[in-house]
């Protein structure tokens, strides 16, 4: 039994992030009728999680007594503990070995996303851009057709059988021929595969037109953007040079939303889903923030701290801020969402989506920054725009910043099975398999968490990290200290709104048929909180 309660030597920004240690020289564990379990108080309770992941939630004289080995056979708590797993007297090790296996189901095939950088030319000045875009001239970072193909025929070589194909750039649509490409030469190569296909691109929509959005519509290309707020907020961080960026962005989701209507297409499925980047500008505004995606038809906001990649870091000093403000601004936003949803209006918060799949669902959905081990490599692959490839996107950026430890090859030689045994592809997954993780092995939210090899090795230096003084870390645990008081708490109108965060519904339009006659008979894997798989 471990107590994830002690973070000892952490930096002053994140102090205020422990919660206060229980006594337990006053407990005095006895080991002998307890399971395996771990611990950390939640308010004036003590929430205790086990290998598989169950939970419960305890009083503190309830997890004395439980620590201590003193619960009376027959008691209510004794039948508690029994049931879900946390005495060793009946322990159901073969259930167990499946709830294990159906949290980590996404071991069973390759990588299923495949992010293409179709060009890093962008016509958008953002102040945080992780992608270090190039100018508008930049034609040498445009990836050739060629390319493209290549990159895609490694892609449909994945041992997934669902495979998704994300345009990424700078703005896609510059490299708008490309994308064409790869939408025909992708589905023509799948009829023979039979993959179930998707196409995601990520655009800032400002070079979108009506016969652009005719062939993507036809083309069941799902289109996804980035929302940073109100106007002004938006406006002041995504520039563009006619100083209209947020207009022409709310002006495309309004159209592309009609038309999904207009196709009788389900509008709490499909819609547009905009990502937000968090910055010390946006802390304040959480309630402005909320309000900008409900009114324009979002149903999901994925609430996401500022990374330090690309031009993020050059401009740290006006955009980071400490995470213990990124958490409150966090609890503030959920709490209003919390409340629009118990007056009908329906938004979730992504990342408590994710946790809450795994904590009351019971598996995984697939986010692969945020799972065990994480998806760099083997969930994912990314193709940069010259045709080198890397484990994940973050590796990619960081390429771009002279870092080139996470380049796998590249596509003119690069062979499938090379790729994903590729040594630093190995090294990826045991750095971040959590169940070898020093602290997260000892930490109670280890069977909900994930952490990221490439932000570890930016900011840490190490692909391993050291999580009592990592950001990220702090941020999930804080998240999930959030979701778990508020299951203590019990509301019953909160109740209902999480569980309908964790209902995963598939977007089956989206996945490509394998002929003009014919759809694949069963849904591609949902990712219910990102764009790439859309919302819950």
């Amino acid at each position: 039994m471990t107590d994830a309660g002690h973070d000892p030597d952490v930096p002053a920004d994140l102090a205020a992030l422990r919660p206060v240690p229980l006594p337990m020289a006053a407990i005095r564990p006895r080991a002998g009728t307890q399971a395996m379990f771990r611990f950390r108080p939640i308010r004036n309770h003590v929430l205790v999680t086990n290998v598989d992941g169950r939970w419960l939630l305890l009083s503190r004289d309830e997890f004395t007594a439980f620590a201590r080995g003193e619960v009376p056979e027959g008691s209510p708590l004794h039948d508690r503990l029994s049931s879900h797993g946390f005495l060793r007297e009946g322990y159901r090790v073969p259930q167990a070995v499946e709830r294990l296996r159906a949290r980590r189901s996404f071991l069973q095939a390759g990588p299923n996303l495949h992010m293409l950088v179709v060009t890093l030319r962008c016509n958008e000045t953002c102040a945080y851009c992780h992608a270090s875009r190039a100018n508008m001239d930049a034609v040498h970072t445009d990836m050739s057709k060629e390319t493209a193909r290549k990159a895609v025929d490694l892609a449909l070589a994945s041992t997934s059988p669902f495979v998704t194909l994300e345009f990424q750039g700078g703005e896609p649509l510059v490299n708008y021929e490309v994308v064409q490409e790869v939408v025909d030469y992708a589905t023509r190569q799948n009829r023979e595969r039979g993959k179930q296909l998707e196409f995601t691109m990520v655009s800032n929509f400002s070079l979108l037109d009506d016969a652009k959005l005719d062939w993507l519509i036809e083309h069941r290309v799902q289109l996804c953007t980035s929302v940073d707020g109100p106007q002004a907020l938006h406006n002041a961080q995504r520039r563009l040079p006619t100083g209209d960026a947020h207009q022409k962005t709310v002006f495309w989701i309004r159209r592309i939303n009609e038309r999904y209507q207009q196709l009788g297409l389900d509008p709490t499925l499909y819609h547009v889903e905009a990502l937000l980047t968090t910055t010390r500008a946006t802390l304040p505004m959480w309630k402005e923030v909320v309000d900008t995606y409900v009114e324009l038809g979002c149903r999901s906001l994925f609430l996401r701290p500022i990374d330090p990649f690309g031009f993020a870091e050059r401009t740290a000093r006006r955009l980071e801020y400490p995470r213990h403000e990124y958490l409150e601004y966090y609890r503030r936003a959920v709490d209003y969402m919390l409340e629009l949803n118990a007056r009908g209006v329906e938004i979730l918060e992504r990342y408590a989506a994710i946790f809450l799949t795994k904590i009351l669902g019971g598996h995984d959905p697939n986010f692969l920054d945020l799972r065990s081990p994480a998806g760099a490599g083997i969930g994912a692959l990314a193709y940069d725009y010259d045709g080198s490839i890397y484990t994940c996107d973050e590796g990619r950026m960081l390429a771009a910043a002279g870092d080139q430890s996470f380049r796998l090859g590249h596509v003119d030689t690069a062979r499938y099975r090379e790729l994903v045994g590729h040594p630093t592809v190995r090294a990826l997954a045991i750095a971040t398999n959590l169940d070898a993780q020093p602290d997260c092995v000892h930490c109670t939210y280890q069977p909900y968490c994930g952490t990221n090899a490439a932000y570890n090795h930016k900011t840490q230096g190490s692909i391993f990290g050291r999580m009592r003084d990592n950001a990220v870390c702090a941020v999930h645990k804080g998240i999930q200290d959030y979701l778990f008081e508020k299951l203590d708490e019990g509301d019953p109108s909160v109740l209902r709104t999480f569980e309908r965060w964790t209902t995963i519904r598939a977007r089956e339009h989206f996945v490509q048929p394998l002929s003009d006659a014919s759809s694949p008979s069963s849904p591609a894997p949902a990712d219910p909180v990102t764009p790439r798989g859309g919302p819950a």
